[in-house]
């Protein structure tokens, strides 16, 4: 399953340059991942469990400049490779369709211990 966010850029958001500056592209990724956990009911069963969801890597490739008020979207899929939960994301121009940016985040349930917890099957069927 794909889910899709949508992203307007704010001027705050460029380098000297005039396009989105590199790091904020994280930013973009990680509100497409609040907005699948908010959709997915995931982060009440990370709050119930005691659970935080950590990231343990990324990988970016910068194709694209976006500029201010491009209009983006940003295409995630999810991936379970226990224990990892794996967020593919793919952003888009949404007018041209050109893709800007691909990332993949590798991110891992932790307890209050700091033990990781595999992520279950339902997270991403």
């Amino acid at each position: 399953m794909t889910y899709e966010s949508r992203i307007t850029v704010r001027g705050y958001e460029l380098d000297s340059f005039g396009h989105v500056n590199n790091a904020v592209f994280l930013n973009y990724c990680e509100e497409a991942q609040w907005q699948i956990l908010r959709k997915k009911n995931l982060y009440d069963y990370f709050f119930r469990n005691s659970l935080i969801l950590v990231v343990a890597g990324v990988e970016i490739r910068y194709i694209k400049e976006a500029r201010v008020f491009d209009e983006l979207v940003v295409r995630t899929r999810l991936k379970r490779e226990a224990p990892y939960l794996v967020f593919h994301h793919v952003i888009r121009h949404a007018t041209t369709d050109e893709i800007i940016a691909r990332a993949r985040i590798k991110t891992v349930l932790v307890d209050g211990e700091r033990t990781p917890h595999d992520v279950p099957d339902s997270f991403v069927e």
